[in-house]
This record gives structure tokens, sequence and C-alpha cells, in this order.
């Protein structure tokens, strides 16, 4: 099963269940969905509207807590801790996960200092193992650890939830992308008719050039045969094939 299938899956499940409940019952499925190892995608369950009617209540912190996972990163927890429930370790492992998605989002070349201060690790050799066991076998990303550069060079990286406003500059990087590849495509048309009437062109002077070939050898033909039967045509030659004729 691909990874997409997956997901696909697994946020059915959740939705259906966070459906089925409400109020601080809600708790233990975003706990759950932010923990499994296999979803990193969560705006559907956000979406959900027993999870939107914990806004503004007693425990909308779950509601927030689903919205750090949705698009935010480690850095955005520590920095706002005091406004989150403790994180179970499995919460911490895919938030860090998550995190990497983000930097990966800007960046094709991550530099291992970059990393190890969003990710909180402490040297070089837990950040591979991290990156390795956590990111690149459960297949969220795909990429090469350089470590003579210390960087990793980001191949593929599963995309997140979509952020508030995000959606309008994807809209118009997409736009901007169709109408430099619309621009490219005009270009290349315009190349290959240009190279179809040079190629028309150098069919015509080849055409040209060997019929002037031709006339060149029709024309010394012509003056070699000539060549040969002026003497004949002289008093002289006359004479002496009339002689051979009688002979």
């Amino acid at each position: 099963m691909d990874i997409e299938q997956k997901q696909a899956e697994l946020i059915d499940h959740f939705v259906k269940q966070a459906s089925a409940q409400k109020g601080s019952a809600l708790g233990s499925v975003i706990v759950e969905a932010t923990s499994h190892p296999s979803l990193f995608a969560f705006s559907e369950i956000l979406a959900v509207p027993t999870v939107a009617e914990l806004e503004g209540t007693d425990n909308s912190l779950y509601l927030e807590v689903l919205r750090l996972f949705a698009h935010g990163t480690w850095s955005d927890y520590k920095s706002n801790s005091g406004s989150f429930p403790q994180l179970v370790p499995d919460q911490v492992l895919k938030l860090k996960q998550l995190t990497v998605l983000t930097l990966a989002e800007t960046n094709k070349v991550l530099p291992y200092d970059q990393l190890m201060l969003e990710l909180d690790v402490s040297n070089v050799r837990e950040l591979e193992d991290f990156l390795i066991n956590e990111c690149m076998y459960v297949g969220i990303v795909r990429g090469k650890l350089d470590q003579l550069r210390r960087c990793f060079e980001v191949q593929f990286a599963a995309g997140r939830d979509l952020r508030p406003g995000q959606l309008g500059s994807m809209i118009q990087t997409l736009s901007n992308w169709l109408a430099t590849s619309d621009n490219l495509l005009i270009s290349i048309q315009e190349k290959i008719k240009w190279a179809d009437t040079m190629s028309e062109l150098d069919k015509k002077h080849r055409k040209e050039v060997e019929d002037r070939v031709e006339d060149v050898k029709k024309s010394l033909s012509l003056k070699k045969l000539h060549t040969v039967i002026r003497p004949m045509l002289t008093s002289e030659g006359l004479r002496r094939s009339t002689v051979n004729l009688v002979e």
C-alpha cells in the first residue's frame, strides 16, 4: 500500500471517529491521530464540525494541538509550550517529522546546523539516524545525506496541510508557472517553425546546387564532343575521314 492510499484510509478513519465524539471525548481521538506513525495530514479532521465546535470552550486546547500538527513545527511548540498540553513521545516524533517537511517546502538543500537547531538534535550522528530511520524509511522524504558539505539534499518531500492564506499564494505560483510554460511552448514552436523554414531553404539550395552541377556536367560533355567533332569538319579532317571510309 502506498503512502497516499494509507493516508486516505487513516484520514477517513479519524474523521469518522471525530464525527462520533464531542467535547472532551475528542481529546483522545486527537491525541491518537497526532500520534499515529503513518498519518501526516490533519486538515480534514480540523474540518469536522464537532472539532470546530471546540473553539472557545474548555477543551479548545485539543483544537490548538490539532492546528499545531496541521501547520506548525517543533519550534512553534517550544516557543508556546505553555499553550499546549504536554506532548507524548510519539507526538514529539511526529512534530519533528513534520518540521522536516516544512523546511523542505522552501529549500531543497537543508544544512545540518539548521536541522539540528530546528529539531533539538545535539550531533550529526543523531540527526542522520533521524533522517534515515524516521523520515526516509517512513517514506515522507527522499534525498541524499552529504557528510562532506554537512547538508541533506531533498529529492522528494510529502506535502503538508495548507496553512490559512497559503492557498492564494499557491494558486499564484501555479499561475506564474503556467504562464511561463505557455511562453516556453510558444518559444519552442517558433524555433520549430524556424528550423522547418531553414530545412526547406536548405533543400532548395541543395537542389539549385545539384542542378548547376548537372548543367556543368552537360556543358563539359558538349564541349568535349565539340572538341572531337570540330577537327573532323576541317578539309583535312574530311579528307582523312573519306580515305578511311574508302579503305
